[in-house]
């Protein structure tokens, strides 16, 4: 194996994309930062992207893709609008960024969930491409004794389900994020790196109170390729805060 590329969430910058999608990748990659993961992708054809990413050797693992929950009948015909995109733009793995659970989710709801993600699974992997869920803290909510988030990746085969931990959201539910990634070792090829100062209120990697070091430490070892910086609140601009979140990886020799 061999070290995680460091890639940032381009959510990050939002106020940035939706201006100026191109021209903030080029910023991105100015920066150092070695791949990026699509949040929207602003109506920009795919083979124009495509070139860029290649001008600038910058990988683009992944993109963040909801599903039709709202109007299952129209999930399948949806999400194969985004695969031929996503195969076009040359991406490796489709993330749904959140799914729709109550705010105490039953056993029934928890397989409901699955199925779903297992149908929408199973069509990603017929069209060469492979499967993720990304969570926030919600996921953690315990059904009989056990969080939402292990339900899922129990229940849905791991080759059509790889998770994207959110190592910020996984601390904010009270659970440790080196636990997690061990715990789905060789399942976690994508993980977010996010860290929050007090609370709710996010801060630069590294400079909040998550411990994304431990992380860092066993990432080979765990199979994880790609370590992605997400922030959401910024005390100055967005694209300050990506380069002080660069700043980590490169003191811990990433």
């Amino acid at each position: 194996m061999s070290k995680p590329k460091v890639g940032i969430q381009l959510y990050t910058l939002r106020d940035e994309t939706e201006k100026d999608l191109l021209g903030t990748i080029r910023k991105v990659a100015e920066m150092g930062y070695e791949a990026v993961e699509f949040a929207g992708f602003y109506n920009t054809p795919a083979e124009q992207l495509k070139a860029l990413l290649d001008e600038l050797q910058l990988d683009a693992p992944s993109a963040h893709i909801g599903l039709n929950f709202n109007e299952p009948e129209k999930l399948a015909a949806d999400l194969q609008v985004q695969i031929d995109y996503a195969k076009t733009l040359g991406l490796t793995y489709i993330v749904v960024p959140s799914a729709p659970l109550p705010e105490e989710p039953t056993e029934v709801d928890v397989h409901n969930l699955a199925r779903i993600l297992e149908q929408a699974g199973k069509q990603v992997t017929a069209a060469g491409l492979k499967f993720g869920y990304h969570n926030h803290a919600f996921e953690f909510k315990p059904v009989n004794g056990k969080p939402v988030i292990d339900h899922l990746l129990e229940l849905v085969p791991a080759e059509y389900l790889i998770a994207e931990f959110d190592l910020g959201w996984v601390h904010y539910a009270g659970y440790t994020p080196a636990e997690y990634v061990q715990k789905y070792e060789g399942r976690v090829p994508l993980a977010h790196f996010k860290d929050f100062a007090s609370g709710r209120s996010d801060t630069e990697v590294g400079k909040g109170s998550v411990d994304l070091k431990s992380v860092l430490d066993i990432s080979e070892e765990c199979g994880i390729r790609y370590c992605i910086v997400e922030q959401e609140q910024f005390a100055n601009s967005s694209l300050e805060s990506a380069k002080i979140c660069l700043e980590f990886f490169r003191e811990n020799g990433f």
